[in-house]
C-alpha cells in the first residue's frame, strides 16, 4: 500500500538522477502535470507505476524461493544505509546540532512524548507481528524463528533510528534550517544541488538499495500475507500467488498518495492500523501461549468436518470475533479524537497506548470466554511440537505448478487426505 508509494519515490530519485528534468514542473524546468485534480503529479505517479509493475514479477514465485530476494537485501540495503551515514556527517563534517540541543519536555508530558513514539513504531511493525508466521512456518522449529528475531528486530530498529537521527542532524548543517527527517527527501536535496556526477551516481545507489528494501518490505508485509489468508478464506479458487497479485491491484487502486499527503495523515493511518492489527494479535497469542499451552492437533487443523475441534460454531469462533470487537472498542473514542474530534482526555491516554490497550483488552477477553465457554483441543500443561518434530513431517513441498505449498504429510501429493503416518509425539500437536 503506503510502501509501494515510497518505492516510487525511490524510482523517481533513481530516475532524476540520470535525467535531471524527471521532476514535476514548477516553473523552472521539469514535466508538466497532467492529472493535477488527482491529489499527486504525473512524475510521482508515474515513479510509482514502475515501482508497482516491477514488482509483479516478484509475486510469481512460491514463498520459499524469494528468499534469495531478502538474502540479497540483507547485504545491500545495510551497506547503502552506511554509506549514506557516512556521506552525510563527512557533508556536514559532523553529526549536527541536534544531538546536543537540551529536551524541551519534561516530566508526564516526556513519558507520553515517548510512550506515542514506542507506539509508532510499533505501529510500523503492527502487520509483520500478526502475518510473522507465513515465514515462520518454514523453520525446522520454533526457536529458529523465534532467537534471531529476539536479536535482529531491537538491534536493527535501534541501529536504523540512529542512522536517521543523525543524518536528519546532519542535513541542518548542510542546507540549513530545520532538520529533513525523510531520507528521500535529503536525497532529493542533493539532487538540487546540481552536484557532480559522482554525487548523482551516489544518490542512484542508494535510491536503488531504498527501493529493493521496499520491494522485499511490501513483499513480506502485505503480498504474502494477503495471498495467505485470500488462500485459507477460498482455498478453491485462490492461491498465494493469485491473493498477492489480488493486493497489488487494490495497491494500485486505492491511491496511496493520500495516505502520504501530510505527516499527520501518514501517523493518523498507522495509528488507525495499529488498532485493529493488535485485537488480532492479543486473539492469536492468547489462544496458543495461554488457552491451548501450544497443543494443536495437526490433522484436524486440515479438516472441514463438523465434528472436528476447530469448526466450532457453524464454522466460525464467536469468542475470538467477541475478543477482537472489544480489543478494537476500547480505543475508539481516542481515534475520534485522533482525526479531530475532542474527547476527554483520558480517551486520549487511553488511544496512546493503543496498541497496548488493544491487544490486552483482546486477550483478557479471550481468556475469560474460553473460561466461561470452554473450546476443544487445548492442553493443561505446556505441549509445543518443539524439536519433536518426526522426520516423517514434511513442510514446505510443493507440487508442480506450486499451488500446493502448504505443508502435508511425506507420501501424499496436497490434494487428498494426509496420510497418519508420523510418530506419537507428532499426534500429540
Amino acid at each position: 500500500m503506503y510502501l509501494g508509494w515510497i518505492g516510487g519515490t525511490c524510482v523517481y530519485l533513481m530516475i532524476r538522477s540520470i535525467w535531471n528534468d524527471w521532476r514535476n514542473d514548477t516553473g523552472d524546468g521539469g514535466i508538466k502535470n497532467s492529472i493535477p485534480s488527482s491529489g499527486t503529479n504525473t512524475v510521482a505517479f508515474v515513479s510509482f507505476f514502475l515501482f508497482w509493475a516491477g514488482s509483479l514479477p516478484a509475486l510469481w514465485f512460491p514463498v520459499h524461493k524469494i528468499r534469495h530476494l531478502f538474502t540479497v537485501k540483507a547485504f545491500f540495503v545495510p551497506t547503502a544505509g552506511v554509506a549514506f551515514f557516512i556521506w552525510a556527517i563527512v557533508r556536514a563534517k559532523g553529526i549536527g546540532p541536534i544531538v546536543h540541543q537540551p529536551g524541551k519536555a519534561h516530566g508526564s508530558a516526556l513519558a507520553w512524548l515517548m510512550i506515542k513514539g514506542i507506539m509508532s513504531a510499533i505501529a510500523n511493525f503492527a502487520t509483520l507481528i500478526v502475518n510473522d508466521p507465513d515465514f515462520a512456518r518454514f523453520a525446522r522449529k520454533p526457536s529458529d524463528a523465534f532467537l534471531p528475531q529476539l536479536v535482529t528486530i531491537p538491534v536493527g530498529f535501534a541501529i536504523t533510528s540512529f542512522i536517521g537521527i543523525i543524518v536528519s542532524s546532519s542535513s541542518t548543517v548542510i542546507f540549513g534550517g530545520t532538520p529533513i527527517w525523510d531520507p528521500l527527501d535529503l536525497l532529493e536535496s542533493f539532487l538540487n544541488e546540481n552536484g557532480s556526477s559522482g554525487q548523482r551516481f551516489g544518490v542512484f545507489i542508494i535510491a536503488a538499495a531504498f527501493t529493493l528494501a521496499q520491494l522485499g518490505t511490501n513483499i513480506a508485509a502485505n503480498s504474502v500475507s494477503a495471498g495467505t489468508d485470500m488462500t485459507a478464506l477460498a482455498p478453491r479458487w485462490l492461491t498465494i500467488r493469485r491473493g498477492s497479485y489480488v493486493c497489488a491491484l487494490v495497491g494500485l487502486v486505492m491511491c496511496p498518495w493520500h495516505l502520504l499527503s501530510s505527516s499527520n495523515n501518514f501517523t493518523t493511518y498507522l495509528s488507525a492500523y495499529s488498532v485493529f492489527l493488535s485485537s488480532i494479535a492479543g486473539v492469536m497469542i492468547c489462544d496458543y501461549y495461554i488457552v491451548r499451552k501450544g497443543y494443536l492437533q495437526i490433522h484436524d487443523l486440515y479438516s472441514g468436518k463438523k465434528t472436528a475441534p476447530y469448526y466450532f460454531t457453524f464454522g466460525f469462533h464467536w469468542r475470538a470475533y467477541a475478543a477482537y470487537i472489544a480489543g478494537i472498542a476500547i480505543n475508539v473514542v481516542g481515534f475520534a479524537g485522533a482525526i479531530g474530534r475532542e474527547v476527554p482526555v483520558a480517551a486520549q491516554h487511553i488511544y496512546d497506548l493503543n496498541y497496548f490497550c488493544g491487544f490486552g483488552v483482546a486477550a483478557v477477553i479471550y481468556w475469560s470466554l474460553c473460561k466461561l465457554s470452554p473450546i476443544p483441543a487445548t492442553s493443561d500443561t505446556w505441549l509445543e511440537v518443539g524439536d519433536q518434530i518426526s522426520d516423517d513431517f514434511a513442510a514446505n513441498t510443493s507440487d508442480e505448478d506450486g499451488r500446493y505449498d502448504e505443508e502435508f504429510m511425506v507420501g501424499a501429493n496436497g490434494k487428498g487426505p494426509l496420510k497418519k503416518n508420523i510418530s506419537s509425539e507428532g499426534d500429540k500437536v
